[in-house]
């Protein structure tokens, strides 16, 4: 089976390819902008009859796509995570009719859940800022195509590789420059849903595997929502932290908008025989030790590590 990837530089992306690689059965190819891919390819600036092209030479049976920005002018994310899925999805369509498509959208297309509840793929999205709102274009580009296609809506992402514009990487570069002192961080008293990197990536290959007709979207989450609090705690343990978080900072915006997120997975669990399988204190270990190595236990004199607030 040949799989055309795309966004494999990215922080999910690094985890899929390393899963679709170890297929017995496989053979990856991967494209994006650097020289060393096998299909040179923007989707910013691609054309649909171009990349058809191009896919009818590659012939995959399987395309993913990992592309995306969760940051950047409103142009820019609009040009990657609306235009760039469209294109796609229509370029497939053209080039390869009976591939299947598996696209990476985010649970920030749902908006604001409700206290308590949680948030299943048949509830109305309501995005609450640019992100979302070009996310969730780029899902209904995909999902309204004729394709077998899927949308894994992934909630928030962890792990070893978390990106330094992500609260985890961001706090454990943090930790680990200042092992000793004060680290400012916003408000962590919002709820969301995590998942582990690696889980991210054994749904994707849960869904190229599965010979079934999948439905057109699914929650890919831990299934409980954890307060943001938990990664700073959860960082703080796995460094030995003996200084001090003092949640005073500028927190996000589009996090500021939402201060409850948990998905229902039994979709997921149903079609794909997927449950997440990586806890989240396991995550933040594994962060951890891709920053900085092993931590170094404390000196039982030294002051107990603390998050400003949480006790």
């Amino acid at each position: 089976m040949r799989i055309l990837l795309l966004g494999a530089d990215g922080f999910l992306g690094r985890h899929i390819a390393t899963a679709l690689r170890a297929l017995p059965a496989a053979e990856l190819a991967t494209a994006g902008r650097r020289p060393d891919h096998d299909l040179r390819l923007d989707l910013t600036t691609s054309q649909v009859k171009s990349l058809a092209a191009d896919l009818a030479r590659l012939s995959p049976a399987l395309v993913v796509n990992c592309a995306g920005a969760v940051a950047g002018s409103a142009r820019h994310q609009s040009e990657v995570n609306a235009r760039g899925p469209a294109v796609l999805a229509e370029a497939v369509e053209l080039a390869c009719p009976t591939t299947r498509l598996i696209h990476l959208g985010s649970g920030g297309e749902y908006g604001p859940g409700q206290d308590g509840g949680s948030l299943t793929e048949q509830d109305q999205p309501r995005p609450t800022g640019i992100y979302g709102v070009t996310k969730l274009a780029g899902t209904l580009a995909v999902t309204e195509s004729k394709l077998d296609a899927v949308v894994l809506r992934v909630f928030n992402p962890v792990g070893p590789g978390s990106p330094a514009a992500s609260l985890p990487g961001r706090l454990a570069a943090e930790l680990a420059a200042n092992p000793g002192g004060v680290v400012t961080v916003g408000d962590l008293s919002a709820y969301r849903d995590f998942v582990d990197a690696r889980d991210v990536a054994d749904a994707v290959v849960a869904a190229a595997l599965t010979t079934a007709p999948l439905p057109r979207i699914l929650n890919i989450a831990g299934g409980r929502a954890r307060p943001v609090r938990a990664i700073a705690e959860g960082l703080v343990a796995a460094a030995g932290f003996t200084g001090r978080i003092e949640e005073s900072g500028a927190g996000s915006a589009r996090s500021a908008t939402v201060s409850w997120h948990q998905a229902d997975i039994t979709a997921a669990e149903q079609a794909l025989a997927w449950r997440p399988r990586i806890p989240l204190d396991q995550s933040l270990r594994d962060l951890w030790t891709d920053v900085h190595g092993p931590a170094q236990v404390p000196d039982p004199g030294d002051a107990d590590p603390l998050v400003a607030g949480t006790r």
